[in-house]
């Protein structure tokens, strides 16, 4: 494919979203609410007095750890409220890549750091809005190379269509996918 000037992977560099908006870790919560508010974001990157990130604040810390505790906004500090540390991701990395690790972690957002400097942020609204892209571009990879042949020599695994066990090397019999002990008693039965 790549002769054909078509790259295959999609990378987290293509899909993030930049500038990212970050606050001072020492700002108050009701600063930080209004900063979400004015510029359309679900969350604020907290940095340090370098710029370097710390952690991040979601609409659902705020909700959680400041108004379902009954805090005043303007005395909560954002260092109080963050999530630390910011989970990183490198902006070559790829979008599968990206969205193992946010399932690993259980997190919905990605830091992207590049030669120390964050970059961009990655959330999964962004992985599920290129979702249609890289269904295409399975599609068309398909098309042009054609059935992989490495997946024809592995058997498939399962569960086995006669005895319901599972198998690693499920093999076609008569329209069923059969274990190997239940291949082996349909042909001594014949």
């Amino acid at each position: 494919m790549s002769e054909l000037g078509l790259r295959t992977r999609m990378l987290v560099k293509d899909v993030m979203s930049s500038p990212v908006v970050t606050t001072d870790e020492e700002v108050p919560s009701n600063t930080i609410a209004k900063l979400m508010n004015e510029n359309k974001f679900g969350c604020v990157i907290v940095t340090n007095k370098y710029g370097k990130p710390l952690g991040i604040i979601t609409e659902r810390d705020l909700v959680v750890r400041v108004l379902a505790k009954n805090l005043q906004p303007a005395t909560v500090m954002a260092k109080d409220i963050m999530t630390s540390p910011l989970a990183m991701i490198d902006p070559e990395a790829t979008i599968s890549d990206a969205a193992r690790r946010m399932s690993r972690l259980d997190i919905r957002r990605l830091g992207v750091l590049y030669k120390g400097d964050l970059i961009g942020l990655l959330s999964s609204k962004d992985i599920l809005g290129v979702m249609p892209e890289l269904i295409e571009i399975i599609l068309e990879r398909t098309k042009i190379e054609g059935p992989d042949e490495a997946s024809e020599e592995e058997p498939p695994s399962g569960y086995c269509d006669l005895c319901g066990s599972y198998s690693d090397a499920l093999k076609d019999k008569n329209g069923q996918n059969l274990c190997e002990e239940c291949r082996v008693e349909a042909e001594n039965e014949k």
